[in-house]
């Protein structure tokens, strides 16, 4: 996968002892992500947003495989970015291609390639815009193509 991450990103953030996936294991307790979360605060700029704990470690966790964690962290981020802006648009694309990521792995091939289509309808939502928050449109599309690339070769 093309991962959108600086090399020292897994290595600076602590993992969860094991990446969360429903119906198969045990889910964190509720407040393993609240440090995490709490660095973006309501004062924040959103051009500082790609500064933040959550931010990283969000990058940190889908590179490391850990999908259901990226969606958790990155929410708090999407929660501060206004609303309509390329900074929303482009962590709704990440949360959706971990969400895809995290589908595949739990069987549900349908389920991924209709999230892959939702991250493309907000990588859209970007036109015009080259990098957001530090990552590139291209990078998360090719990302959502080889999680299609995977969900076919499952379903072969």
């Amino acid at each position: 996968m093309n991962q959108f991450r600086s090399p020292d990103l897994v290595t600076d953030v602590p993992l969860p002892p094991h990446a969360y996936v429903p119906g198969q294991n045990a889910r964190h307790p509720e407040d393993w992500f609240d440090a995490i979360k709490a660095s973006v605060t309501a004062d924040l700029p959103v051009i500082a947003l790609d500064q933040t704990a959550a931010w990283h470690a969000g990058r940190a966790y889908f590179d490391a495989g850990y999908f259901w964690e990226c969606h958790e962290v990155l929410e708090a981020v999407w929660m501060h970015c206004p609303d309509p802006s390329p900074e929303r648009a482009m962590v709704q694309a990440l949360i959706q291609l971990a969400n895809a990521r995290l589908k595949l792995r739990m069987d549900k091939p349908r389920a991924s390639l209709r999230l892959c289509d939702m991250v493309d309808g907000h990588l859209a939502q970007c036109s015009g815009v080259e990098t957001v928050l530090g990552i590139t449109v291209h990078e998360i599309a090719q990302d959502a193509e080889k999680t299609r690339s995977d969900v076919r070769k499952c379903i072969i």
